[in-house]
């Protein structure tokens, strides 16, 4: 549900894509980034592995920030723009995303953050929103999965919980290599189930305000 397939990020995909998020809230892109962003992508995730920069992942803005790791089970590492210059090819990827949601979206987007994610064997992160009373600027989450040979079993599914005619569906979202999911970060609950391998993404937020604006661990 929601899934649409793109090798080719041509004007009219974007328009459907982002009529398809205006509609449910949620949209699936798959092969949304090439082989070689993929590779990039992982040969910088693989290199803060190797030097230990990933660290354990907590909730609540910066003067509320707790580590629960019953809650939430992952290892990020924020990224820099300035700092990542090989990474470059993603921050331009997310510049013509951005462009594509103020323009079929009307959205008011002034800054963004992004990090990479590691959920070891064993962890999930409970249902939740990706807003804070304290800070309430995320307006849309950006998934880009980098999981090469998901297969059932594995888990690490992001489960969107929906209420559609007095009733909630569940939509299960396999977090396959080079998938592209996007939801409202105000109003898209979700969770993601157990994981039984480690499970790699890189996730971030388009913000109305500035990043610096209660800055979230």
């Amino acid at each position: 549900m929601g899934k649409m397939s793109a090798v080719v990020r041509s004007e009219e995909a974007w328009a459907k894509w982002m009529d398809r998020l205006a509609e449910q809230d949620f949209v699936i892109v798959d092969e949304f980034i090439s082989e070689e962003l993929y590779g990039t992508i992982m040969d910088y995730f693989r290199d803060m592995e190797r030097r230990e920069k990933l660290q354990k992942a907590g909730i609540g803005t910066s003067g509320e920030f707790q580590i629960k790791s019953a809650i939430r089970g992952d290892f990020i590492h924020w990224l820099d723009r300035g700092h990542d210059k090989e990474l470059a090819p993603f921050f331009e990827l997310m510049d013509e995303l951005n462009e594509n949601l103020r323009r079929h979206c009307y959205l008011s987007l002034n800054d963004s953050e992004f990090h990479i994610a590691k959920y070891p064997a064993g962890s999930r992160y409970n249902r939740h929103l990706d807003q804070f009373q304290e800070r309430s600027n995320r307006q849309i989450t950006v998934l880009i999965y980098l999981n090469e040979n998901w297969k059932p079993g594995d888990g690490g599914e992001l489960k969107i919980y929906r209420d559609s005619d007095e009733r909630e569906d569940e939509i299960l979202v396999e977090p396959i290599a080079r998938r592209l999911l996007l939801f409202k970060s105000d109003c898209v609950e979700h969770e993601v189930l157990r994981t039984n391998v480690p499970r790699y993404s890189l996730t971030g937020w388009f913000l109305r305000q500035p990043s610096s604006v209660g800055y979230l661990f």
